[in-house]
């Protein structure tokens, strides 16, 4: 009998599987690809909001975590995918460098925070108020890492690609079976797939789309990530991502017109140089009504667990979150009350 059961490849599953392994853990996965948003992600670690010039949640923490844990899977899979990248914030105004100098003063943004404003050099980039460099920030390729670890997976046969059928899923105190697996839990993370969940489909996810494009410029030549109404940031070979778009109501894996000429339109208002768009795709993010992640034991079964809701900062949550959770199943630690679902199911629980 394995001791887990992880249903979902994306960043929140992948993290998981780490931790397993770092503590000696058998398990296997099961996944399908009908959850894109790991592998359409930006893949941002960038523990600013950069619209308001605050903190993300708990983001310095989770940034201290996510670095060494990424090392280690480069290393683990030959693979590189973490890429350290100055984040350039474009100012619209002189309004908004007076605010940038203001949040830079603050003690949980002034390591972040360059106090120096960066003169724009790039010919192609419209920014005459310069732009505000964020420091300690790069982007993970997550379409690279989710292949690379997939493959890692598959050699171990410890990955069974399907959907999930949770008709086949049968629960006891102690056991969860799924077809010829057994384990003492499972855990899924299943990103916006769990509103099919009927175990945890009662919790607010909601699910935000985002559509990215990636443009081929080879004049542009910018080694930094320019965050102006959409972000630019450099791949390989001239090519750089555009995002990103929000939108609350589609929720299909299936790239739009709308929101490509919604990108186009932003980018064009700072970008002056030609370019190319070679691919388009899309993908649900798991976003939350509250902003938190969804962790933590089912209400019912003791031995089923959710680790979710990570929106689209899943870079720097997933490994923090993963840590939580397996800390709270083995040593029966307190989870953050932040992301513990028991905020959404206190129905079922007694004090």
């Amino acid at each position: 009998m394995l001791d887990y059961i992880v249903v979902g490849l994306g960043l929140a599953g992948i993290s998981f599987c780490e931790v397993l392994e770092e503590n000696g853990k058998t398990f296997k996965v099961v996944s399908d690809d009908s959850q894109q948003a790991s592998q359409v992600a930006g893949g941002l670690y960038n523990p600013v909001i950069l619209k308001r010039f605050t903190m993300a949640w708990n983001a310095k923490q989770q940034l201290e975590g996510a670095k060494p844990f990424y090392q280690r899977l480069e290393e683990k899979l030959g693979v590189r995918f973490d890429y350290e990248l100055p984040v350039l914030r474009k100012f619209a105004s002189i309004e908004e460098q007076n605010l940038w100098f203001e949040a830079s003063d603050r003690p949980d943004l002034d390591y972040f925070l360059s106090t120096t404003i960066v003169a724009n050099n790039n010919p192609w980039v419209n920014a005459p108020y310069g732009l505000g460099e964020v420091k300690h920030t790069g982007r993970i390729d997550t379409r690279a890492l989710v292949r690379s670890y997939k493959s890692y997976l598959k050699k171990s046969d410890l990955l069974l690609e399907a959907p999930f059928d949770f008709d086949l899923l049968s629960i006891s105190n102690k056991i969860a079976s799924y077809k010829n697996i057994t384990a003492k839990n499972i855990v899924f993370a299943c990103g916006f797939g769990l509103k099919q969940d009927p175990y945890f489909g009662y919790l607010p996810l909601n699910g935000t789309k985002g559509e990215l494009l990636i443009i081929y410029a080879p004049d542009y030549k910018e080694q930094n990530v320019i965050k102006s109404s959409v972000f630019t940031i450099p791949m390989e070979n001239d090519r750089y991502l555009v995002g990103a778009t929000y939108k609350w109501k589609d929720k299909t894996n299936e790239p739009t017109e709308e929101s490509k000429n919604e990108l186009l339109e932003k980018l064009k208002t700072f970008l002056q140089c030609d370019f190319e768009v070679v691919d388009h795709v899309a993908g649900i993010r798991p976003t939350v009504v509250d902003r938190r992640p969804l962790v933590g034991r089912h209400p019912e079964h003791q031995n089923l667990y959710v680790l979710n809701g990570f929106g689209s900062r899943g870079v720097l949550i997933g490994p923090y979150a993963s840590k939580q959770l397996f800390d709270h199943i083995e040593e029966q630690s307190q989870l953050d009350p932040e992301m513990d679902i028991k905020r959404f199911t206190k129905k079922y629980y007694s004090d």
